[in-house]
């Protein structure tokens, strides 16, 4: 029998003060949630009210008690120096641009919504149920799923350290929720989920699962006899295949009416003074809370239990008011490092759109990955261009023939313009396109030129093709 006895032993472990949950929690909510979450609070705490003229900064200094030791502000490494009100006032406007952008903001309702009722109701330990709720945040209109595994694991930390592997496992259980097929990455992987959940013994299933994993870009250009050569399927089974495949749905979300009736107000504003960028918050990102003169005097005069409420609802409206501050003077910097590195699309227009990535942002201003993909999720940048996701202006790369990197948005650009410009009665083929590309000194593979083709939702060469024959019948 073992002897009873003591062991010592050292461990870190990542421990997070109430003041930095609740700036992480303020970052990555968007506009319509963040005002939800400040009602709520106003509702519960007599001590924090809206502020009805400008508000005062000395508020805060001149309400604290003789007998109260001042409160810790959150020090976390990615906070940024105090910014002028100059930055907070302006609201420029756009020729050509007049009332709200008409984007429908999607944050609510229709699929989301949906989604987050079923993990609720899932077994899912606290951890997965935080994996998952990323993973939901992170699609898009159609339910695919339009950020990276490394990209959902990086928004979980730090107050989360999970592996890649654990953010597969749950996506693989949200693939498998209703709809069956969302958060998937293509419409290739989409079927492929929607084919492995039908029964084993469903009819053909084996064979469209074999199509769609190796041969849809036969059966996207029609190519019957080489599917049958391929698959060694007979013609029957091949067409049973095929039409339990085109049973499916390609776009998980379509049946869900994500649109809503309110809609975006841009986070940020970029315009053109002389000649330079300059980035301002929407004014209306502050909301105005001060702290209620009544109770702060009821606080002085009153003791025992009532001190003890009345103080720790003091407590609170300061950390709020401290983390939305931090929370805008965040977004403000990481803007700002955005429109630095994307000067040449507020130029010029997506063809000079520069390569970027979540690391880049984060080296520039010194913060956490995390931190800049909460401050670009679901916040939106009005430019002379247009409205824009701050997401929208990270990209993947290629090459060029000159060791340097093009970004993928580029390349898509340079591809509309190719086949707005082809001939109608010979339209390009992707081998056709990427040999163009390589004159301009990108180097793209027909593959790649395939999918960049599909993203901006052209069909293929031969349907190309038959459309304009349908289309000089009917002139």
């Amino acid at each position: 029998m073992a002897e009873p006895g003591l062991q010592l032993r050292l461990a870190q472990k990542l421990a997070l003060s109430p003041q930095l949950q609740q700036a992480i929690k303020l970052l990555q909510l968007n506009r319509i949630e963040l005002r939800e979450y400040i009602q709520e609070v106003l509702d519960s705490n007599p001590i924090l009210e809206r502020e009805e003229g400008e508000s005062d900064s000395s508020e805060l200094e001149t309400s604290k008690t003789e007998n109260e030791s001042p409160v810790e502000e959150p020090a976390v490494d990615w906070e940024m120096e105090t910014l002028g009100n100059e930055q907070w006032t302006e609201t420029p406007s756009y020729e050509g641009f007049s009332g709200e952008a008409q984007i429908a903001d999607d944050s609510e309702g229709g699929l989301l919504d949906h989604l987050l009722w079923q993990i609720n109701l899932s077994h899912f330990s606290d951890i997965d149920t935080a994996i998952a709720h990323a993973i939901v945040y992170g699609l898009d209109e159609e339910g695919f799923l339009a950020e990276t595994i490394a990209e959902i694991r990086a928004s979980l930390a730090p107050e989360l350290l999970v592996s890649e592997d654990e953010v597969l496992a749950v996506l693989h259980r949200v693939q498998r929720m209703e709809p069956v097929g969302v958060a998937t990455r293509d419409t290739a992987e989409c079927i492929r989920v929607q084919l492995s959940s039908l029964p084993s013994d469903t009819a053909y299933r084996d064979l469209a699962l074999r199509i769609a994993k190796d041969y849809l870009d036969l059966l996207a250009r029609h190519d019957m006899d080489e599917l049958r050569k391929r698959t060694g399927a007979d013609e029957d089974g091949v067409m049973a295949a095929l039409e339990l495949i085109q049973s499916l749905e390609p776009r998980p979300g379509s049946r869900y009416d994500n649109r809503r009736d309110e809609y975006l107000v841009p986070d940020v504003y970029v315009t053109r003074v002389d000649d330079e960028w300059r980035v301002t918050l929407n004014p209306e990102n502050e909301p105005g809370l001060k702290l209620n003169t009544y109770y702060i005097d009821l606080l002085r005069k009153s003791g025992g239990k009532d001190v003890d409420y009345l103080r720790g609802r003091l407590q609170e409206a300061r950390w709020l008011m401290s983390s939305l501050e931090l929370r805008n003077r965040t977004l403000l910097r990481v803007s700002q490092a955005i429109v630095e590195a994307q000067q040449g699309f507020m130029e010029d227009g997506e063809m000079s759109m520069k390569p970027l990535i979540l690391k880049d942002i984060s080296e520039s201003i010194e913060v956490h990955e995390s931190t800049v993909s909460r401050a670009t999720t679901r916040k939106y940048m009005l430019t002379p261009r247009g409205l824009f996701e701050l997401k929208y202006f990270f990209s993947s790369y290629v090459r060029s023939d000159r060791g340097g990197t093009v970004s993928a948005t580029a390349v898509k650009a340079r591809l509309q313009v190719l086949l707005e410009n082809e001939p109608a009665g010979k339209p390009l083929s992707d081998q056709d396109l990427s040999e163009l590309l390589k004159q301009t000194g990108i180097l793209v593979a027909r593959r790649t030129v395939a999918k960049y083709r599909e993203s901006l939702g052209i069909g293929s060469s031969s349907e190309r093709r038959r459309l304009y024959r349908r289309n000089s019948d009917h002139a």
